[in-house]
């Protein structure tokens, strides 16, 4: 009776809300979202590696994103409606697949399943709160907000000296290692599943979209975590005056 009366619920609803919220819609969802945020990794990634590039180079590209004024608001609200989609798409997978199989998987059938599709939640998880501590770090100023009254020769806010004094914490270099770790194995399950749920599984493309994933994920751990890693080595100069 519960599930009949589910279904006719179900069906009440309008198409459109009917359809992202079945097995099929939410995954589509978390495809396309997951598409518009691993975009935004990358560029975001590439953009910070500038640092290597010395303060010039990454102070400009900072002042030059906070000129974006309302513009810039306009992609943090993409992004923030992104990341609710995903999330939300995710929430709503695990409640269906454990509606639909409320025993446990076999141990043989859950060894078959690759490390990186297991730990999928556990990792989400920890790459979520990392993006709300990355944004309270460097972004909001909460953590460490010594480091934001600092400016360069020009005026503009010294990121530079903000993210290479800021990652002389061992504490909070290690957490970003760490949960870039388990950002890439998210991506090395999450992006090959996405172009099988979008539909490439065209024989010809399936290696290219299983190796895809792995290696997203490899760029971006060693891109993220070589930021760290090398403020705290002192591979990369702290400006003079800024300690």
């Amino acid at each position: 009776m519960a599930s009949n009366a589910g279904v006719a619920q179900s069906r009440a609803l309008p198409g459109p809300v009917r359809f992202i919220t079945s097995s099929i819609g939410a995954k589509v969802v978390m495809a396309v979202s997951g598409f518009v945020l691993v975009g935004f990794v990358l560029v975001h990634m590439i953009g910070n590696l500038q640092i290597f590039l010395g303060p010039e180079a990454i102070n400009r590209y900072g002042n030059f994103l906070q000129g974006l004024g309302e513009l810039l608001w306009v992609f943090r609200l993409g992004l923030l409606a992104a990341l609710i989609a995903h999330v939300a798409s995710a929430a709503r997978l695990v409640i269906l697949n454990q509606s639909a199989r409320p025993i446990n998987y076999s141990h043989n059938d859950y060894v078959q399943v690759k490390f990186a599709a297991r730990t999928m939640p556990i990792s989400g998880i920890v790459v979520l709160a990392f993006i709300i501590f990355h944004l309270a770090h460097f972004t909001g100023g909460k953590v460490q907000p010594e480091l934001f009254h600092f400016q360069d020769e020009l005026g503009q806010h010294d990121i530079y000296a903000m993210v290479t004094l800021g990652f002389q914490n061992w504490f909070i270099s290690g957490f970003y290692i760490v949960a870039n770790a388990l950002l890439a194995l998210h991506l090395s399950h999450g992006v090959s599943s996405m172009f099988q749920t979008l539909g490439v599984t065209a024989p010809a493309w399936r290696p290219l979209t299983h190796a895809l994933g792995p290696v997203i994920g490899t760029i971006i751990f060693i891109g993220n975590v070589g930021i760290p890693l090398a403020c705290s080595l002192g591979l990369v100069a702290i400006p003079a005056g800024a300690m």
